[in-house]
């Protein structure tokens, strides 16, 4: 490979990995306008982040056709093929927690409407920082080469499942308490189940990533801690 080839490659693969970036930080904005959105009963917030869901899935559709044709004109080997097929792979994951965070911002009117008090959505808020914080680290932590915060991160998804089966249980309570509570409540479920959802992804990005950094696998993920997988809750 010449000079101005190698140089070529680089910058292609340069390419990528902003749009990779750009995916994140779009991937971050739609999840913090999502829960804020819902937060605060902002239907214009929730519809915006209803709008962002586009842009990223332009942005993964550019990704997969720079990659495919990078692969296609340059044939990579080793290192360089694993972060242009790690690439298309997060950028997937990014796409969903996109989607994600647009299904929570499509509930925002319905709980906006409904009689319950907004202190029902306390344990999402707090169920959200973590994830959020998951979010904003995984593509960071990527870009640094960290393999270490890759793996804990990896590691603090079980943190967010045993928040997501504290969150469920709450909002089964109000249910009970209160049948006015019911409806809010299911659609608040529906979103606690989109946050789990994103972690979840958050993990495969850090399981990726830590394959394109290093080269090697992390052991088998642990099982799911996840007790609340009911039926009623799948999409």
């Amino acid at each position: 490979m010449g000079e101005h080839t190698v140089t070529s490659f680089d910058d292609d693969l340069s390419g990528i990995q902003k749009l990779i970036n750009d995916m994140g930080d779009l991937s971050g904005a739609m999840v913090r306008g999502a829960i804020r959105a819902l937060l605060q009963s902002d239907g214009a917030l929730a519809q915006r982040v209803v709008s962002d869901d586009v842009i990223m899935d332009a942005r993964q559709r550019e990704l997969d056709d720079r990659a495919i044709t990078l692969i296609a004109k340059r044939q990579p080997m080793a290192q360089d093929l694993r972060a242009v097929v790690g690439a298309i792979r997060m950028a997937g994951d990014l796409e969903r927690i996109g989607d994600l965070a647009k299904n929570i911002a499509k509930r925002v009117s319905a709980v906006g409407q409904s009689p319950a008090p907004r202190s029902l959505a306390h344990g999402i808020e707090g169920m959200s920082e973590m994830v959020l914080s998951q979010v904003d680290g995984v593509i960071k932590h990527y870009l640094a080469r960290d393999a270490d915060a890759l793996r804990d991160l990896r590691i603090d998804d079980e943190k967010i499942d045993v928040k997501y089966t504290s969150v469920f249980r709450e909002l089964l309570t109000y249910m009970m308490e209160d049948p006015r509570n019911i409806t809010s409540c299911t659609h608040l479920l529906f979103c606690a189940k989109n946050l789990e959802r994103i972690g979840d992804h958050v993990t495969n990005i850090a399981e990726n990533a830590y394959f394109v950094v290093t080269g090697q696998q992390l052991p088998v993920s642990r099982p799911k801690l996840d007790e609340t997988s009911l039926s009623v809750l799948a999409e």
